[in-house]
């Protein structure tokens, strides 16, 4: 399927888990590089499932190589929204390769999303983003993603206060 000219999405599936977790590893490494981020098999292996939908993104060859790499994806769990009760999607991550960004494929895959939960009758999406990744940020408030709660962290480290 098309996502847009020149890229192709893919659904994935609970064999491609540690494909999943090396597209984490990049997104975290890209926010935190002095970081190892070894514990993100157990979170794909606790979280990863059928209930929980994989997309990859393919750039559309001349040739039909289907032994291509994925250059993005989108992870989507499922959330409860604490004040209705409600269930909806909340994207666990969406990626796209650095030599591929700035050519409308995150806000393609957002816009893909955002259909796939019109389509069920979901009303609302989730997400996280760190405060420090400020292109995430901008394409999410250009989308009419606010924020409706903060979460905070305390450090429990000697020194840190």
């Amino acid at each position: 399927m098309n996502l847009l000219p020149g890229y192709a999405i893919e659904q994935g599936s609970t064999v491609d888990q540690a494909l999943l977790v090396k597209f984490m590893e990049r997104t975290y490494q890209e926010q935190f590089p002095n970081q190892n981020f070894s514990h993100l098999t157990r979170t794909v292996e606790q979280y990863f499932s059928r209930d929980t939908p994989l997309w990859w993104v393919y750039a559309k060859q001349e040739t039909k190589n289907h032994q291509q790499s994925p250059i993005g994806c989108l992870w989507v769990g499922n959330a409860i929204d604490q004040v209705s009760g409600s269930r909806y999607p909340h994207i666990f991550l969406l990626y796209v390769m650095p030599e591929y960004r700035h050519r409308g494929i995150g806000k393609a895959l957002m816009n893909y999303i955002e259909n796939w939960a019109k389509q069920r009758g979901y009303r609302q999406i989730g997400l996280q983003v760190f405060q420090i990744n400020t292109p995430a940020l901008n394409l999410y408030h250009q989308l009419g993603y606010q924020e409706q709660s903060l979460w905070m962290v305390k450090s429990l480290l000697s020194g840190d206060n």
